[in-house]
């Protein structure tokens, strides 16, 4: 079989590696229109739970990966001057970059062929192959051609975020909520190596507007940001990579193949990145699929169509979550008026996927002070 996997993200590296690994005599080529030592953003994060997988299905690439991740147990809210450890939430991180270094190396130990600095500009130039694997993110070109027959939607979440990184070092995955006169922000950081760390920074629409960030330059919201976030920084400045303000974009496809083209990782699906899934979805995908392939050998009409039907349930309900997630943060303005353990307690829920049970099972300390602040207090004695 000829394959043309199109977009060098961790989904299309990790497929292209995975197939070649399985199917030493298929020919494999992966496509990516930028250098292979360049990509946007900083660390990339993984939940406890998300790295399972791997581990379960490929265990060589999971150890590869784990020796350069950053991991720790907690997560942090920082509110009101006060901050709050959420115990037992487990998560590892790494530089996207080195994620993908990783992924080259594999895929260049099976034999798989890399295509960088290489722009496809339609569809066409992909004729020829047996098979095209569209991991070409959210802009992909295959889905934008034949977006009808995807069944494509596309719409945006309202608030504004830039995605810095930081020399700043954190202890675990952070949320630092802040209320200024001219409106509130959140950062998301988190460290993804010994000496760099994620700094993502969102906010309200309003906030944005009320900074002026549109007539803004790239360095003019750094400064800004840096101003904003100084107690957080600590000293350290925030560094831009493509740093440009953003409204989160959510991508979903009814169908997830067309003729002999498939979509994965992003240009099939998006994932907030409040509930840190985008890198693990893009590449369960790309295991998924090449299960699939391998279950209906010689049919690939019937391959896709399983890909589909199997991986299309696990995705939604992850999607779900995370549009829940995303509405807590479109209001997070609102919910930063709550006390500070009130607060804590609708941010560790805010998806609907934990409840109080399974709260005092995962996170026993945070619970317990959780419940001790809604204790009344005790009734002060009246003398006469």
């Amino acid at each position: 079989m000829r394959i043309a996997v199109l977009g060098g993200g961790p989904g299309g590296r990790y497929f292209a590696y995975l197939w070649k690994r399985r199917h030493p005599e298929a020919q494999v080529e992966l496509f990516e229109q930028n250098p292979a030592g360049a990509t946007w953003g900083f660390g990339v994060v993984f939940s406890e739970q998300a790295l399972e997988f791997l581990r379960a299905d490929d265990p060589d690439t999971a150890d590869a990966i784990s020796a350069e991740m950053e991991s720790w147990s907690n997560i942090t809210l920082n509110i009101h001057g006060d901050s709050v450890a959420i115990d037992g939430v487990g998560f590892s991180a790494i530089g996207r970059l080195k994620l993908l270094q990783a992924l080259q190396a594999r895929m260049t130990a099976v034999g798989a062929t890399a295509h960088y600095d290489t722009h496809i500009k339609s569809v066409d130039d992909l004729a020829g192959y047996d098979l095209i694997v569209a991991a070409d993110g959210l802009n992909s070109l295959v889905r934008r051609t034949f977006e009808g027959d995807f069944g494509t939607s596309l719409s945006y979440a309202s608030n504004k975020f830039a995605w810095y990184g930081t020399t700043k070092r954190f202890d675990t995955l952070s949320q630092t909520f802040v209320a200024t006169d001219l409106g509130t922000f959140n950062a998301h950081h988190y460290r993804y190596a010994p000496d760099m760390s994620t700094f993502l920074i969102e906010c309200d629409r309003a906030t944005w507007q009320r900074y002026g960030f549109a007539e803004k330059t790239v360095e003019q919201s750094q400064a800004i940001c840096e101003r904003v976030f100084a107690d957080a920084l600590g000293g350290h400045k925030l560094i831009s990579n493509k740093s440009v303000w953003r409204n989160f974009p959510w991508v979903w496809n009814e169908n997830w193949s067309f003729k002999n083209m498939v979509l994965i990782g992003d240009a099939l699906h998006s994932a907030h990145f409040s509930i840190g899934s985008g890198t693990r979805l893009a590449m369960e995908d790309a295991l998924a699929l090449t299960k699939a392939l391998e279950a209906e050998p010689g049919d690939l009409p019937a391959a896709l169509a399983r890909y589909q039907a199997e991986r299309k349930p696990i995705v939604q309900k992850l999607v779900a979550a995370a549009r829940t997630s995303a509405d807590w943060y479109e209001k997070f303005p609102e919910h930063m008026k709550r006390d500070t353990m009130d607060f804590a307690y609708s941010y560790i829920t805010r998806s609907g996927r934990i409840d109080d049970q399974r709260l005092r099972a995962m996170s026993p300390a945070f619970m317990a002070r959780y419940e001790a602040s809604r204790q009344p207090a005790p009734a002060r004695e009246v003398r006469s």
